[in-house]
């Protein structure tokens, strides 16, 4: 009985969404704008844990260029939500004039030299866009994922995420599915700027003039699976349009020395978040004091 409700639930979720989805964009940016005021005005959501994130992330910034950045990444924020929701409709060929991709040949290079490819990325711009990338490969591309608590949203998320090809594997399976893997080498996506549950010494680093613990699963995977690895740069050109660039970490990750990879990714992170510091998911508490 629990699986028939969960089911009607879920079906019901999507076919509002979708029925959103289908209404003009502007409209979607007015409801977004909406929420903005609520978000920002109103119920002021997480607004102490951005101002205190952004304020020890940017020292030598004034009071008001905090705000600012501040203010900026709730319009930004609201706005990502309707640009989601338009997408489970969009055509892909609509989707492929928004988003401009550099370097995808890298991945290309890496795939056929028989090679893995972990694609690394932060919480930066519209993330969620990155469901368009197999579209743009002949891949196999799979993006791992934290299961959401809630059955409805998950199967949502899995939905929304597939909709051009990806696969979703499950955080705690990706081990085993790269070691078992079989039909050939492929792409594999990890959002990896969020406060690991396990602080290690050796991938203490900083980011953003901060002392931070980062996740190590990643590079692990990466030496064990023999895998390349690149940084996603994701930037907004103007509203609802993106550019995503292929930066190189390693071609071979067995090769350098443990930790590098990581300092990389970090340092990478800290660069996209410095070129559009309003990007960035600053809601979430990346350093817990």
């Amino acid at each position: 009985m629990k699986q028939v409700l969960q089911t009607v639930a879920y079906r019901s979720v999507y076919t509002v969404a979708y029925a959103l989805s289908l209404l003009p964009m502007a409209f979607l940016y007015a409801m977004a704008s909406f929420t903005f005021f609520l978000a920002y005005y109103i119920i002021g959501y997480r607004k102490t844990v951005v101002i205190q994130n952004i304020a020890r992330s940017f020292p030598d910034h004034q009071y008001g260029e905090i705000h600012a950045i501040v203010k900026k990444f709730y319009v930004c924020f609201a706005s990502y939500f309707a640009e989601i929701i338009k997408n489970i409709s969009t055509p892909a060929e609509a989707l492929d004039k928004k988003i401009i991709f550099e370097n995808l040949e890298l991945i290309d290079q890496y795939i056929n030299s028989g090679r893995n490819v972990i694609a690394c990325l932060g919480h930066c711009g519209n993330w969620e866009m990155l469901n368009f990338i197999p579209y743009k490969m002949r891949h196999e591309t799979y993006a791992v994922y934290k299961p959401l608590k809630s059955e409805v949203m998950n199967r949502l998320m899995i939905k929304l995420r597939s909709r051009f090809g990806m696969k979703l594997i499950p955080d705690r399976a990706v081990i085993r599915h790269i070691l078992s893997k079989n039909s050939g080498p492929a792409v594999y996506l990890f959002l990896s700027d969020q406060c690991p549950r396990i602080k290690e010494e050796k991938y203490r680093f900083t980011l953003l003039n901060q002392e931070t613990y980062v996740f190590s699963g990643m590079e692990k995977l990466a030496r064990v699976g023999r895998t390349a690895v690149i940084y996603l740069h994701i930037t907004q050109l103007s509203r609802g349009n993106y550019k995503i660039i292929c930066i190189p970490i390693c071609s071979v990750a067995e090769s350098v020395n443990e930790g590098e990879i990581t300092k990389k990714y970090v340092d990478l992170l800290a660069e996209n978040i410095k070129e559009e510091p309003y990007g960035w998911l600053w809601t979430h508490k990346r350093w817990k004091r």
